[in-house]
């Protein structure tokens, strides 16, 4: 704390230093695989857990029981993409508080839209195929919840190639 009010004074006295920006750059992608994969791995303990209950009653349907887990994996790898590319893109040289600012938010819109879409697939994956086990006509339905679930991963990643892009330009 007492260093980055030190570089923020530095700078208001016309003293050029970047050495705090970058800490909001990798805080960024740190933000980005950490929530992302917790909301995946919340998705997959959640809907492996209703996919082990339905397999004691229902055998036959496990393999087709597996996309919610399959959909939970998927959030984690929105976070890895937005990591990857803001890890690569912070530099030692030209890199301002406005890019450290940008990828804060990048990571964190990425890393919070993949918790809370991987907690709603958790907990639709896992009342799904239980309910899918003693009723299928629900398996429809069931896929089109889990698709609107991880519709909000998508948009935090939409969101944080915007914002990555436009640090860049």
């Amino acid at each position: 704390m007492a260093t980055s009010v030190m570089a923020l004074a530095a700078e208001l006295a016309g003293i050029p230093t970047t050495s705090y920006a970058a800490f909001y750059g990798y805080m960024g992608c740190t933000c980005a695989l950490v929530f992302s994969c917790l909301g995946a791995a919340y998705g997959t303990a959640k809907s492996g857990v209703g996919v082990s209950a339905m397999g004691v009653m229902r055998p036959e349907l496990v393999m087709k029981s597996i996309i919610p887990v399959v959909m939970a994996g998927v959030i984690g790898i929105y976070g890895l993409i937005i990591a990857v590319i803001i890890g690569t893109t912070i530099k030692t040289q030209d890199y301002s508080p406005f890019h450290g600012l940008a990828h804060l938010g990048a990571g964190l819109s990425v890393g919070l839209a993949g918790l809370s879409a991987g907690m709603a697939i958790g907990i639709v994956g896992d009342a799904g195929v239980r309910a899918t086990a003693q009723q299928p006509k629900l398996f429809v339905g069931m896929i089109l919840i889990l698709i609107f679930a991880e519709a909000l991963g998508l948009y935090g990643l939409i969101t944080s190639l915007i914002l990555v892009t436009k640090s860049s330009s």
